[in-house]
Formats: structure tokens, sequence, C-alpha cells
């Protein structure tokens, strides 16, 4: 594994010679390289959470945000998450040979469809140093080589805990170069990677806007781009009202530095004056910023609301502030999370079936929830054992990116001399 100041193109090139040979590596020993790497993680979890105590220090000497403070930091929890995160990925099928069509073509060939690895996947991320661990795991799982590029803030967390996933593949006899992490760096290195046309078959990057705005600048590789959530949380005016509080403060207060979490309260005007006030109240008390526009403004009582701007409806807080508007309809609500949402999770609270299925047939997203909280988009959550991120993308995948996401698919024809006429 290199943590290194080598040229991106060694690094790649030796991910594409480990890719060849994950290609055809059994689940068995894939699965040992992950066992192997969850204890390593409970048993280093001291130096873990030293390296990492070491970037959240300089993090807040360099005045980080603190949903970015939050994004980074370890504790003992969250590795012993992670090592769990290894373990649920050992228990999933290995996508890597799946069947998915088999048929008998007029000429009597027999085809074939599977899947297969990608081959060479790299995962552009920042803060998050799970990432890490889930991407480097979820990868190898899938057959596919990584290379990793962690921001700058993370790079002791990151280079602990992807030197614990070379040391578990090594010991599993997986070739060097299965995972590679290339530390910190700027636009330039970045560039460089996004240009590794023919070494590397796929990026992912998993941040900010800036990010990928960079990224569509100069990329010649392959893009699925692990997209941020401005959510929404919409109700309707038919909803259980006690339903929709919990819901609409869990989506905003559970964790609010994530992209899952909601960013817009919609209400439906035919309920705003009973709903609003006891839920604007509860979102206040626990530290939440409420800006609203002019009708919710009327009803707050003794809330504090500032007044919501076009930016606001555009904005994605990952804070503990939130914008609320008054709809005058279902398809007011619709249109307000198509034209302002990123298409990444969204919720609606009725007690109507046929409103539910406008909303989830309306809303253009890769998540649309009924009657529940959009804190629940996560690869874990859904069985997926882990994540890289949520695609919101049409084009390869879309939803939580896990090992099937991380696989293409090949056709196998099988004849006894058949020629084409």
């Amino acid at each position: 594994m290199a943590v290194a100041t080598e040229p991106i193109a060694e690094i790649c090139r030796r991910a594409r010679g480990a890719a060849l040979q994950l290609a055809g590596a059994s689940t068995e020993v894939k699965d040992d390289a992950l066992r192997r790497a969850a204890a390593l993680l409970r048993a280093r979890i001291d130096a873990i959470l030293d390296a990492n105590a070491g970037d959240v220090a300089a993090g807040l000497e360099a005045g980080l945000d603190p949903a970015l403070i939050d994004r980074l930091s370890l504790d003992r929890e969250r590795v012993e998450a992670m090592a769990v995160g290894l373990e649920a990925v050992i228990a999933l099928p290995d996508p890597v040979g799946e069947t998915i069509e088999r048929k008998t073509l007029e000429s009597g060939v027999e085809l074939e469809q599977v899947r297969v690895p990608i081959g060479v996947v790299a995962i552009v991320y920042e803060a998050r140093p799970n990432v890490t661990i889930d991407a480097a795991a979820l990868c190898l799982k899938s057959g596919n080589a990584a290379v990793l590029r962690g921001s700058s803030s993370a790079a002791a967390s990151n280079a602990v805990l992807a030197g614990i996933f070379a040391e578990a593949i090594a010991a599993a006899g997986l070739p060097a170069g299965s995972v590679e992490l290339i530390a910190g760096g700027g636009r330039a290195e970045l560039a460089e990677l996004a240009r590794q046309e023919g070494l590397v078959d796929l990026i992912i990057p998993r941040g900010g806007e800036g990010l990928k705005a960079a990224l569509r600048e100069v990329a010649e590789v392959p893009v699925l781009y692990a997209a941020g959530g401005n959510c929404h949380v919409y109700v309707h005016d038919d909803a259980n009202l006690e339903m929709a509080r919990r819901i609409a403060v869990n989506a905003k207060v559970q964790r609010p530095g994530v992209c899952n979490s909601a960013e817009t309260l919609l209400v439906h005007a035919g309920v705003a004056a009973e709903f609003l006030p006891a839920a604007l109240e509860e979102l206040s008390s626990a530290g939440v910023e409420i800006v609203g526009d002019e009708r919710v403004r009327e009803l707050a009582g003794g809330v504090g609301i500032g007044p919501a701007t076009e930016r606001d409806w555009e904005t994605e807080y990952h804070a503990m502030k939130i914008a609320v508007r008054v709809v005058d309809s279902l398809e007011e609500a619709i249109d307000h999370i198509n034209r302002y949402g990123t298409a990444h999770s969204e919720a609606i609270v009725t007690g109507s079936e046929e409103a539910g299925r406008a909303f989830t047939g309306g809303v253009d997203a890769a998540c649309v929830y009924v009657n529940a909280s959009i804190r629940f988009t996560d690869g874990f959550v859904f069985g997926m054992g882990a994540e890289i991120g949520n695609s919101t993308q049409k084009l390869h995948a879309r939803g939580p990116i896990g090992l099937r996401e991380l696989t293409s698919t090949k056709y196998i024809l099988v004849g006894t001399g058949q020629i084409r006429e």
C-alpha cells in the first residue's frame, strides 16, 4: 500500500495489476481479509483514536465548522461500528459471478450474463475516516482494487486505517495494490487522478459541491457522483400530526451534519396553524435555527423565526438549521422538492395511500419515504453492510452504493461450433 508522494500514475498502475488478480479471488479469501481487518480494528483502537485526536485538534485549530468536526471525529463506538460493518459485508453474498440471465439463443448458443468487478475504483472523500474502511471493504468484496483519496483534515486517521486494511489483505494472501491511499493533496493531484483513463475505471466522489464541480471540469474517467442532500419532509393535510412532528424533528435533529438530514420542512396550509406552533417550538428547543416564509412567521407564536430567502430553499445546511414553508397543495410540495432538492431522500407524512402514491410517483429522488424519517437512507440500514455514498444519478446506480453497484456485467456465450450465416 502506498501513502505516497510517488506519481499518481504509478499508484494507479499498481492498483490495475492488483485488480486483475482480485477479479479471480475466491469469496473465502476475500472474507478472510475482511475478518482480519475487523480484528485489527478492535486490536488497534487506541492507535486509531490517538491519530484521530490529532486530526480533530488540527481541525479545531483550523476553524472547521462543527458539522465537519462531527464527521471527522471517531470514538470507540464509531470504530466498533466499522468492525461490525466489515462483518456485515462478510455475511453478504459475493456479487462476483452472480448469474443475471441465462438463455439459449436461436442458434443454439448458450448465453449467460454474469456480474464482474468494475476494476480499479477511486474514491475521493472529505472528512469521514470511516469511509476509508467502508470503501476498501466494499471494493474488496466486489473484486475491485481501491484507490482512496481522503482529505488532508483526516490524513493521520486515514493512514492508520488504510494501513490496517492493507495488513489484513497481505495476511490473507491478496496482492499488494489492492488498496492504495493517496494522502490529501490539492486540486492538481485530484485532476491527475481524474485523468488516469486506462488505469482507473470509475471515480466516486463523496463530498461537497465544490469537490464535484472540480471533478466535472477535469475528469476523463467516468464519475459516479455520491451526491449531497438538500432533503425535505412534507406534512400533508391529512397527516397524523404527532407522527409528523416526530418524523420532522428526527429528520433534522438526530444527526444534522449528514446528507440525509432534513433541510426544509413543508407544511400544507390546511394543517399549518395546528401543526407549526408545537413543531417549531420543539425544533427551537433542540437548538435548531429556523427560517421561514411569511405564513410560517405568522404562525410561530413565541418562536423566533428568521425570514427565508431563495438561497435558503437551495441550501444544504449540514447544521442545526432548517427552512420552513407553507404550501397550498401536494402538487406545490412536489414542485418545490423537484425544483430545489438534490434527488437524495424525500418524505411525505400522510394518512392517504393516494397521496403517498402521488408523492412517490411525482418526486424525482433516489429514496422516497411515506410516513418514515429520511434518516434511514444508509447502506448499512438497507442491508448492504456499508456504503460508499448515495448516488442521485440514474446511470449506472442510484441510491446507496453497495456491493452490486460496484460491479459491471459480462456476457459469456458457449457454442458447439455455430457460425453466423
